[in-house]
């Protein structure tokens, strides 16, 4: 049972054009916690991006750990944490499902669980909802996952090998508000659409073709061409990334971060070339990254 320790935990990015609520990827961001046994729950944070969250148990990582411990019909000791994070709150970027993956690697530890992959898959989806965001965070690199309810099916896809830039808007941009704008229902025929589209993108990742890959990511029929109104550096970042000889430009989550795949050595011109055109954005290299939760 750990007494003490330091936990990293991937940021990641879902959907990935068409496969909403279903494809994850992990990347190059990532929140620190730094995490001992104590008395009483206590949080501190040291990044400016974790500014007003909870300092008790409410916070989300306790929220989780105490569930966690609970599914097994543990207590679960308290511990006092201290936060780093350079993962952008609201902006697509997976920052709840980092924090819910640290919370369930927490408790597997502190309370000792001895949890499985796959319990700590259905723990993270039943917070979540779907496995996209928490499956990259829980495994790192490329997932593919399905939500049934109780439980989730998961699976890994080879890592792209593939340049990331990312423009991080100054504005927030709330998931529910994001899903307020999407249809109730679709029919047939776009439906048929989507799912082949998705079908093609998950083919093409696994083949190492990034320019098909490319073309299916930008051809969303379930909620990019509903949100893209609510994002305004989007259309012109597609526009500029073809011009640059990007794979593909797409919502990344429910936005407003917009997330390039471009080839090997593209990334570096083309984040100067957004840095010139949204000056008020922050924007960011990144890798894929490989691993999840990683223990110091």
């Amino acid at each position: 049972m750990m007494s003490s320790g330091s936990l990293k935990v991937p940021a990641s990015t879902a959907n990935l054009g068409p496969g909403f609520d279903s494809i994850g990827l992990a990347f190059s961001l990532y929140l620190t916690v730094d995490v001992k046994r104590a008395e009483e729950w206590a949080f501190s944070h040291e990044s400016a991006l974790l500014a007003g969250l909870p300092k008790d148990d409410r916070h989300l990582i306790a929220a989780v750990a105490k569930k966690t411990a609970a599914l097994r019909g543990v207590d679960m000791p308290p511990v006092e944490a201290v936060l780093k994070s350079d993962i952008p709150l609201a902006r697509g970027l997976g920052s709840s499902a980092a924090a819910i993956a640290a919370g369930i690697e927490i408790a597997d530890r502190f309370a000792d669980l001895h949890l499985t992959d796959v319990e700590k898959l259905n723990i993270g989806d039943q917070f979540e909802g779907h496995p996209d965001n928490i499956g990259a965070s829980l495994f790192g690199g490329m997932v593919c996952g399905v939500s049934l309810g109780k439980t989730a099916e998961l699976l890994t896809l080879p890592t792209p090998d593939v340049d990331l830039i990312a423009i991080v808007p100054p504005y927030e941009l709330k998931t529910e508000d994001a899903r307020n704008v999407l249809p109730d229902s679709f029919d047939r025929k776009d439906a048929v659409l989507a799912s082949a589209v998705s079908n093609m993108l998950v083919a093409a990742f696994m083949k190492h073709d990034y320019e098909t890959a490319g073309r299916m990511m930008e051809r969303d029929v379930f909620h990019e061409p509903y949100r893209a109104a609510l994002i305004k550096e989007f259309a012109p970042a597609r526009e500029l990334a073809h011009e640059l000889g990007a794979y593909s430009t797409v919502i990344s989550g429910a936005g407003p971060t917009v997330l390039t795949l471009a080839p090997r050595r593209k990334g570096e011109e083309i984040a100067a070339a957004f840095r010139n055109q949204f000056a008020d954005c922050d924007i960011l290299q990144l890798n894929v990254e490989a691993n999840g939760p990683v223990w110091q």
